[in-house]
Formats: structure tokens, C-alpha cells, sequence
């Protein structure tokens, strides 16, 4: 009996997958020339994000996944900021460009540019960065404070990637590049908890459940006075704000 009940929730599962790809691809088909047009000119680019965010909203949408923010804080539209969240599921992506209204850049893996006509909006609208090569980190650093320096936003998983094995707890510790940036420009920094990305998303077969989306977004970290001296202690404050609460949805702190 129980064979069967795991056999039926396995092809229900693989329904479901399949049905909320089929929802994400054919939104995208119908968003990209609108997106692509948006993003031959570099003054139209806030066009195509906002599209972008559209088309996230839509996938929720059609895909029977809800999302429910607490907000502890609620980011200023006139100000800027490097938000840091953990990353456990490829779902969180596209979480972010629904719950943040800011005009933002990601940054993401290089790999994410090779996925046919994905890839191309991807690094028009977002740094890229391979983290194996020194060369690319400082490239797309530069790019970020740069960005930052513009008005605009950053969006960073600073774990470095989907890298702990050891769900709900983040790998750490964290990755530098969040904070150099936001100390050099004197931004706050944002910290995000996504609760159970995980369960609506699996990491490793990619297969899918509706849902509920929990996210917590916190009080920001000012960085207006700090020096790189005091990057690990930001550092260090920024992971427990993210960490402890996920812990304690779980019953885990």
C-alpha cells in the first residue's frame, strides 16, 4: 500500500513539474520580444526588469505557488541597497524579482548565459561571475560597485551558490563580495530569509510542488562610518540575521 501511495505522489509530482515548466516557458515566449526589444537600449533597461518581474509573477500565478512576505523592514524605493539572502533552491531567483521592487542586477553564475535566449536577457539585465576565476570575482565586483555608484540595486546569494548540503542550515562562511561592496559605497546591506524555497523546488531533481513561499525580510545593516576592518563582524551579524530565523521556522533555535 505504501508502495503505491509513493508511486501515485511520485507521478502526481512529475505532473506537477512538468506543468509549472510548461507554465515558465510559455510566459517567457510570450514576455521575450517585449524583454529583448527592451533591452537594445540602455535607457529602456528598467522596462525590460520590470517584464521580467511580470513574468515571475505570472509562473506564481498559473503555478498554483503563493507567497507570503513578512516584512520587518520595508525598503525605501529612493535608496539603494546590496540585499543578501541564502540560496537552497533554484526557485529563489525567481522569488527575488517578485518581492523586491527595486531596480536591480543579480550576481550570478556565468553558466546562466548559455541557456538559449534565457542567457541572453540574463547577462543584458545582471553580472555575471565565474567564481573559479580570480579575474572574473574582481570583474564582476567592479561591475557591482559600479552599478551601485549608478542607483541601482544588487541582488547577492552570498553563500557563493546552492552550496550546502545540509538543509535549513547555510553554508559559512559567507562569500566577501557582498560586503566589500557595500562598505566601499557606504550602502546598507538587506538581509532576506526564504524559508522553504527548498520544498517547492528540490536542488538535486529539480521535481516541484505548489505551495507556500515564507520569506522574512529584515532590518537592513548600515555600513555609513565602516572600513574593511569591520567586515567580519558586519559579515558575521548579516548570516545570523538571515540564519536564525530560518532555524527557528524549523523549530531548529
Amino acid at each position: 500500500m505504501k508502495n503505491k501511495s509513493s508511486l501515485l505522489s511520485s507521478l502526481l509530482k512529475g505532473l506537477y513539474t512538468f506543468w509549472a515548466g510548461l507554465v515558465f516557458v510559455l510566459i517567457f515566449l510570450l514576455l521575450y520580444p517585449l524583454i529583448f526589444i527592451c533591452l537594445q537600449r540602455r535607457s529602456w533597461k528598467r522596462v525590460a526588469h520590470r517584464l521580467v518581474g511580470l513574468w515571475g509573477q505570472l509562473f506564481f500565478l498559473f503555478a498554483g505557488i503563493r507567497v507570503k512576505v513578512t516584512h520587518h523592514f520595508k525598503p525605501d524605493p529612493m535608496q539603494n541597497y546590496v540585499f543578501c539572502a541564502n540560496h537552497f533552491s533554484y526557485v529563489d531567483i525567481a522569488l527575488v524579482v517578485v518581492i523586491i521592487r527595486h531596480y536591480f542586477s543579480f550576481v550570478g553564475k556565468n553558466a546562466m548565459k548559455k541557456i538559449p535566449l534565457f542567457g541572453y536577457l540574463y547577462a543584458r539585465l545582471n553580472i555575471l561571475v565565474d567564481r573559479s576565476d580570480k579575474n572574473s570575482r574582481a570583474s564582476s565586483l567592479n561591475r557591482s560597485i559600479r552599478a551601485l555608484q549608478a542607483g541601482r540595486s544588487i541582488v547577492i546569494f552570498p553563500e557563493g551558490g546552492i552550496i550546502s548540503k545540509n538543509f535549513p542550515y547555510m553554508a559559512n562562511p559567507l562569500k566577501d563580495g557582498a560586503f566589500i561592496m557595500a562598505i566601499q559605497q557606504q550602502v546598507p546591506i538587506v538581509p532576506m530569509s526564504f524559508h522553504n524555497n527548498h520544498q517547492i523546488m528540490d536542488e538535486d531533481t529539480l521535481m516541484m510542488r505548489p505551495g507556500l513561499l515564507q520569506v522574512e525580510i529584515h532590518p537592513p545593516f548600515e555600513t555609513k562610518g565602516l572600513t574593511m576592518e569591520d567586515l567580519p563582524v558586519l559579515r558575521e551579524k548579516v548570516f545570523e540575521s538571515i540564519q536564525n530565523p530560518i532555524l527557528a521556522y524549523y523549530g531548529l533555535k
